[in-house]
């Protein structure tokens, strides 16, 4: 996978003298994306107005419920029967596009099933594409690599990610992703690399937990940590592993749930804010 960063860093590298960022070059592009909350949408609209791309967005023939429940439902039963929705055809014609943007929210630890069905459909052999993606926790990660699967032949890059909790920090990431991968030109900032992982400390413990009150889906126990100084603060990126979760009526009983699986956490710590997770990666 063409690594490829992602996140804001300590040291400022100027690529040219305009802060703002202009286009690096006239190849053309294409912003393709579903969305069913209009997260996704936001997204893709900040990358085709920074890059002056064309925008379009996959749809279904019968849509999905914007209620997560009856959402979750309609997944459920279409991944039991192995079958996909369909969508309705897009209108671009891909052969005219160098660079391909695509997005989606995740479900599932994967990219929605409306663009399973479109990626079926297509061949982005020797083109470049840049996954982008929202979610609940996590699932850039494993969702670029299914991409990758899916068109063997084209050049995925790692892509953009962001919780949807997080929206409000998109802009700024979207500006140095861009710059940081050669689409705009624009100085933008590096990251350090991470120091090496220790121990967690009780502290560390403390801002882990912090980060992931509240979030119903993320049970976890941090047991190491690394981190790398931010401009305004701190990143950490912790290891941990799921804890038990209390048993509820109709719900496998703690003898019977698979072991315990080690993840990664991301947290940002901006100084005087609370810890935020941006991430997690299993």
């Amino acid at each position: 996978m063409k690594t490829k960063n992602l996140m804001l860093a300590m040291t400022v590298v100027a690529m040219c003298a305009a802060s703002c960022g202009t286009k690096k070059e006239e190849s053309k592009t294409l912003v393709l994306y579903y969305s069913l909350t209009g997260n996704t949408q936001m997204v893709a609209e900040e990358f085709a107005n920074r890059l002056g791309a064309d925008i379009e967005e996959i749809t279904c023939v019968d849509p999905y419920d914007t209620n997560f429940q009856a959402c979750i439902q309609r997944c459920l039963q279409e991944r039991e029967a192995g079958v996909l929705p369909e969508i309705n055809p897009v209108q671009a014609d891909l052969s005219k596009y160098d660079v391909i943007f695509v997005g989606y929210p995740v479900w599932f630890g994967t990219y929605a099933p409306p663009v399973t069905k479109w990626l079926e459909g297509v061949d982005l052999s020797d083109k470049t594409v840049v996954p982008f993606c929202t979610f609940g926790s996590g699932g850039l990660e494993s969702s670029v690599k299914d991409l990758m699967n899916a068109q063997p032949y084209a050049v995925v890059l790692d892509g953009y990610g962001v919780r949807a909790a997080r929206l409000e920090a998109m802009p700024a990431e979207v500006d140095q992703f861009l710059k940081s991968n050669g689409f705009l030109e624009g100085e933008y900032i590096v990251l350090d690399e991470f120091s090496e992982e220790d121990v967690v400390s009780p502290d560390e413990a403390a801002i882990f937990d912090a980060a992931v009150d509240g979030y119903p889906m993320l049970h976890a126990q941090a047991i190491g940590v690394a981190k790398r100084a931010l401009p305004n603060g701190t990143e950490y990126l912790f290891t941990a592993i799921d804890l038990p979760r209390e048993d509820k009526p109709g719900k496998p009983s703690a003898g019977t749930r698979p072991p315990a699986g080690e993840l990664q956490v991301y947290v940002t710590v901006v100084d005087g804010q609370a810890p935020v997770f941006t991430r997690v990666v299993r």
